[in-house]
């Protein structure tokens, strides 16, 4: 993804409605589309995300403040990703939210509309995708931020621990971040938003998705839906049990009877991150 590259869509099977993002040197926008993919800017670069894809907490609740420390917002003129804080220079997301420019990583937040004087706002100073990253499956969703500067823990900024070991099937998790709160409709809260939802197992996950599923991914969620991350969560936490095990990554519609939310799963990651902190 590059300035000047005609956007593409990620996720064809996705249909319900598309969003562009355009970004430059100048500006990062949002525009609403209503076909497949959008236009070709030579001055931009542009992404076709699905508008029912990856990123919203949906049939959620209010977060308590300041109860998810380890939960950062990515800025680019605006809120567009999630993320988590790993260690006080490094930042765990999804792949497919890299931005070609520098953004601004922002901590300590609740409120994402009101300065409340906990914030720390730090500029990347690396974005690093996974190298097996493939934009169209979205297998390998999973990206690593490098903060310019250090992050100051507080109560109110803390890191994640990465995972031990892979969740079960069963575990119950806490999944977190701005996103929309509709399921057909777009509305998006000031507040930091939370659902605890479990790890369903590969074989649910399989035979609801079939053959979309690879082994880096892991359904987290309701069959019955109602519950659901999805637009502007993308590269958010999954939390279970004081660990990191997963990232917002994509869907097929929100909150949608039969089709669970799908999530990078970290366990099987932990050493490329250590690795790559190691090498930059």
């Amino acid at each position: 993804m590059w300035l000047g590259q005609c956007c593409f869509s990620p996720l064809q099977h996705l249909a319900r409605g598309w969003w562009c993002f355009f970004t430059s040197i100048f500006m990062a926008e949002m525009e609403w589309v209503k076909q497949q993919g959008c236009y070709c800017l030579s001055q931009f670069f542009a992404l076709a995300v699905p508008f029912d894809e990856d990123d919203k907490i949906v049939g959620g609740y209010t977060c308590e403040p300041y109860s998810v420390p380890y939960q950062v917002s990515l800025n680019a003129k605006s809120h567009y990703c999630g993320g988590s804080l790993i260690n006080d220079r490094w930042v765990v997301s999804a792949a497919h939210c890299y931005q070609p420019k520098q953004i601004e990583v922002r901590l300590g937040e609740y409120n994402i509309d009101v300065l409340e004087g906990a914030e720390e706002f730090i500029k990347s100073e690396k974005q690093i995708r996974h190298p097996n990253f493939n934009r169209k499956t979205l297998d390998n969703d999973i990206m690593l931020i490098k903060l310019a500067t250090s992050a100051t823990l507080n109560s109110r900024v803390r890191t994640i621990s990465l995972p031990s070991k892979c969740a079960s099937a069963g575990t119950k998790c806490l999944i977190s971040g701005w996103g929309n709160t509709l399921s057909d409709g777009f509305k998006l809260p000031e507040l930091l938003q939370c659902l605890d939802a479990p790890v369903l197992s590969d074989a649910v996950c399989q035979d609801v998705l079939p053959g979309q599923i690879t082994p880096n991914m892991m359904c987290v969620g309701f069959l019955e839906g109602g519950k659901d991350s999805c637009q502007y969560d993308s590269g958010g936490p999954v939390v279970c049990n004081g660990e990191l095990q997963g990232v917002v990554s994509w869907g097929l519609g929100c909150a949608q009877k039969g089709l669970p939310g799908v999530y990078t799963k970290v366990c099987r990651y932990v050493d490329w991150i250590q690795e790559t902190i190691a090498t930059n």
